[in-house]
């Protein structure tokens, strides 16, 4: 087998994406009332949209550095920003230093100035009108959370969902994220999923170690539908790889064997903001020759 590509770069840059990239603070929204956390980046959106010089800040406001001059591995952005929706429309009503409002403070007198110096003439009545964002706003009804990507965006067991197109309310409704089918398998937790899959893919007539090695880092993809529907190799995702470290039909042999071994299981579905969701999941095998078996390595 021809298979003498490295893939430490790749795991280097994300270990060390992973060590900096601490969790994130949150935005909030004011909804009938309440002050709630959001994990929607809807100032950042207008801010990327309508500045662009290539720095660190934008329109003044600082990434990575909060405006006050200091550091914090929790708020790259360097603020927060409040949301409210009111009267059908939703607002930019604060842009905060980090973690004012979780100190029970917010300076206003500071937060208006901020908004002034980006929005100008639209900031209106100590507000901004947000006409820029369509699309689908999320924030929870649970504290039960489903899926997380480790820095910022999180999925909720329970959410409110609040459809908006240019600042207009749509639609407001509470939408539930994870479908349990008693027939399925469950997989609320993400961490167990690597196992159930390692012990179909141990039960895969696998040939000789000797004619082929599959020993490799995949991700199997569950769509959409809560079955599996594709297998590649973390290390040769491209064409070009592939073809310049395997045998095409060693590698096909590998892949098939995996996705054949796994495709008749029907999970449960996963949503986001209602909507069904494809998800990878990590796996690493090992074939031991000399202990004749084949082992899970996924950490």
């Amino acid at each position: 087998m021809i298979k003498y590509f490295s893939v430490c770069f790749l795991l280097l840059t994300f270990c060390s994406f992973r060590l900096f990239a601490s969790p994130q603070m949150p935005d909030y929204i004011i909804f009938k009332g309440d002050t709630i956390a959001t994990y929607n980046l809807i100032l950042e959106q207008y801010l990327q949209r309508h500045d662009t010089t290539k720095t660190e800040q934008l329109f003044g406001l600082s990434f990575r550095n909060s405006t006050d001059g200091s550091f914090s591995f929790n708020c790259w952005r360097g603020y927060q920003a409040i949301y409210k929706i009111d009267n059908d429309s939703l607002f930019l009503v604060g842009i905060i230093n980090c973690g004012e409002r979780r100190n029970g403070t917010i300076d206003k007198v500071a937060s208006f100035k901020k908004m002034k110096e980006v929005f100008g003439s639209n900031f209106i009545n100590d507000r901004v009108y947000i006409n820029w964002f369509s699309g689908d706003l999320s924030f929870p009804l649970t504290n039960k959370v489903l899926r997380w990507d480790g820095v910022f965006y999180k999925i909720y067991e329970k959410e409110t969902v609040v459809n908006i197109s240019s600042g207009k309310i749509l639609k407001t409704e509470n939408v539930e994220n994870y479908v349990d089918n008693p027939k399925a398998i469950d997989r609320k937790n993400k961490n167990k999923v690597s196992g159930i899959l390692f012990k179909k893919i141990k039960k895969a007539k696998w040939i000789s170690i000797d004619s082929i090695d599959c020993s490799e880092k995949y991700l199997v993809t569950i769509g959409r539908d809560g079955k599996v529907s594709k297998v590649t190799m973390l290390g040769y995702q491209s064409q070009d790889t592939i073809d310049k470290y395997w045998e095409r039909n060693e590698y096909d042999y590998c892949i098939n064997t995996i996705f054949n071994s796994l495709s008749k299981l029907q999970f449960d579905i996963i949503k986001d903001k209602g909507k069904p969701i494809s998800e990878d999941i990590y796996i690493e095998i090992w074939f031991d020759e000399k202990k004749g078996k084949i082992e899970n390595w996924t950490h």
